[in-house]
């Protein structure tokens, strides 16, 4: 039997720390050029769980999320060599790359709007998928804007422009975007960098209701918030991935590398 990138769903009560590996990465490595990115990283990522990433500026977070989500194909400049599977299928093998970006959704740090309305955002994925029926994407939309804490602050204004929305708003409006995709994996890149306090914590509460519905990679620069979000949590530095485990553990002494406790306790970053 051929596998299907469309994975079956688990109810919030099977749960557990030994809930089935969602992604698993071997033996990854990132190149520009000559330079290496990352290298050598495997880790397993588990169905619905938040695994947290955290670690300094050029420490190749960005490119483990690029390289997941397949977006390492509109530079030519990046190689990439190793294995991610997803739901049992090495990503870098798929033809259709269309039908995994839509699995595997993708936030990054700067909201970027579609030059369009505020239903049309996030309505664009489902008419592309076929769904014409004007009551069918109201539903979507209404759910969409609803499951990324925004529906209300919106429902009057769906045809504004975006663009027109403050900064917190047009971050919710992508996770919304993303979320209309259905997918199974959704990846965060430093949401709450250009969000403010309250916002933040808003979208970290909509996260953890997401969390019953879909796995949830998180990169932070806010190692407090991976405190808050994520079971688990592995550190990049450099290029490497110096660490994996419960994300309690690396704030209560359980920490297998100096420069993980070094992190996070705030020597350098």
């Amino acid at each position: 039997m051929v596998a299907s990138i469309q994975g079956a769903a688990i109810p919030p009560a099977a749960q557990t720390e030994q809930a089935p590996v969602k992604l698993e990465v071997r033996d990854l490595t990132i190149r520009y050029g000559n330079q290496p990115a990352l290298s050598n990283v495997s880790l397993d990522i588990r169905e619905h769980e938040i695994f947290g990433i955290i670690g300094p500026a050029n420490a190749g977070k960005t490119s483990f999320l690029k390289t997941v989500n397949r977006m390492n194909t509109f530079n030519a400049n990046m190689h990439v060599d190793g294995e991610i599977l997803f739901n049992g299928l090495d990503v870098r093998h798929l033809k259709n790359v269309y039908a995994l970006r839509s699995r595997i959704g993708v936030v990054f740090p700067l909201p970027v709007g579609l030059p369009m309305t505020v239903y049309d955002n996030v309505a664009l994925a489902p008419r592309l998928s076929g769904i014409k029926d004007k009551a069918d994407l109201d539903i979507i939309v209404e759910r969409c804007l609803g499951r990324a804490a925004l529906w209300d602050e919106v429902k009057d204004r769906l045809d504004s422009l975006g663009s027109l929305l403050s900064g917190g708003q047009q971050q919710r409006l992508t996770i919304a975007r993303a979320l209309s995709q259905e997918p199974e994996v959704l990846m965060l890149d430093e949401f709450s960098i250009a969000v403010d306090p309250v916002t933040t914590m808003r979208i970290e509460d909509v996260l953890k209701e997401l969390k019953e519905e879909m796995t949830i990679i998180l990169v932070t620069n806010l190692v407090q918030q991976a405190r808050r979000l994520a079971g688990r949590t592995a550190f990049f530095l450099n290029g490497e991935c110096v660490e994996i485990g419960e994300t309690e553990d690396l704030f209560t002494g359980e920490i297998k590398d100096r420069r993980t406790r070094d992190y996070v306790e705030g020597r350098f970053g």
